[in-house]
C-alpha cells in the first residue's frame, strides 16, 4: 500500500470554501479512482493556512498513472485547485 501525502496552503479567506470543495471532490471524484483506499484531510495548527491530505492507494502506479493521468484528476483539480495559494508538495510513502 501506498501513502500519499499533499500539503497545501490555503488563504485563511478560503478555508470553508476549501474544506467544502474537498469534501465534494473525495465523494464524486476521488471516491471512483481505481486503486483509491482511504483519505484524510488536516488542518494546521501552528501553520493555520496548511492543510495536510493523506490519501491511502493501491500501488504508486494507481496514483502517478491510473488517477493523475484520468479525466478524474481534472475533475478533482477543478474543484479544488482554484484555493490553493501555491502549487500542492506531493510525497508518497511505502507503508510496510
Amino acid at each position: 500500500m501506498i501513502l500519499e501525502t499533499a500539503e497545501v496552503k490555503i488563504a485563511a479567506e478560503h478555508h470553508d470554501k476549501f474544506e467544502k470543495a474537498m469534501t465534494l471532490a473525495v465523494e464524486t471524484v476521488l471516491s471512483q479512482a481505481i486503486g483509491f483506499i482511504k483519505f484524510e484531510l488536516h488542518k494546521g495548527i501552528e501553520k493555520a493556512d496548511t492543510y495536510l491530505f493523506h490519501i491511502h492507494w493501491d500501488t504508486l502506479e494507481s496514483h502517478t498513472i491510473g488517477f493523475r493521468e484520468s479525466d478524474l484528476f481534472i475533475k478533482w483539480r477543478e474543484l479544488i485547485g482554484p484555493y490553493f495559494s501555491l502549487p500542492p508538495e506531493i510525497n508518497h510513502w511505502s507503508i510496510k
